[in-house]
């Protein structure tokens, strides 16, 4: 009888933000998400020169926690959840402290898309959902084998979902998603008319 096992496991952690650490109120969090895109000149020029669709505080805000105390608030509870998904995973960080290196704000209007992309230099990536309308993208991640599959056949539609090229994963407000940093993935276009509104963030060894 043959014996099939799985080896190198990807693992995606899902939970509910508020199943760890002190309550966040959503309400807030996205009304300071919505004042913070909008009184952020340097973010909305940057966006503009890149042709990045909606607002982005990635490469102008660095301090999110430290300006304003909603988001001090949810590194808090962040950090409990990125403390899980690192026992979940087996590292051993040694004598190195697995802690947040960057948290950024992401508005994608309609037609709005984050391509296919990973994150260097960290090693556990996450995202908060702050505003998920109805008819909104869900996020695609890649298997990271796919480049090197050469001449294999495609998957069945209805393969299992580990045995998928691409897993897409449909989070509610409230969800947060960790993921190690490797893995590659995509926010496919926003097809509802309102904003998507999520906060991305990566934590690094160091």
């Amino acid at each position: 009888m043959s014996d099939i096992s799985s080896l190198f496991v990807t693992r995606l952690y899902r939970a509910r933000l508020s199943d760890l650490g002190k309550p966040v109120d959503g309400a807030e969090l996205e009304a300071s998400c919505l004042s913070i895109a909008e009184d952020d000149e340097a973010g909305q020029a940057w966006c503009d020169e890149n042709d990045f669709p909606g607002y982005t505080s990635y490469a102008s805000l660095t301090d999110l926690p430290w300006r304003f105390s909603i988001f001090k608030d949810l590194v808090k509870v962040l950090d409990k959840h990125v403390a899980e998904f690192a026992k979940d995973v087996e590292f051993d960080s040694g004598d190195k402290k697995i802690k947040l290196d960057s948290i950024w704000i992401n508005v994608l209007p309609e037609g709005g898309i984050h391509t296919a992309h990973i994150h260097p230099h960290s090693v556990i990536s996450g995202t908060t959902y702050v505003s998920m309308p109805k008819g909104t993208s869900a996020i695609r991640f890649e298997d990271p084998r796919l480049a090197m599959m050469m001449a294999a056949p495609g998957r069945k539609a209805k393969a299992r979902e580990e045995l998928r090229q691409f897993v897409y994963v449909a989070p509610d407000v409230g969800d947060v998603l960790l993921w190690e940093s490797w893995l590659r993935h995509e926010v496919p276009m926003n097809m509802a008319e309102e904003d998507r509104i999520s906060i991305s963030f990566n934590y690094a060894w160091n």
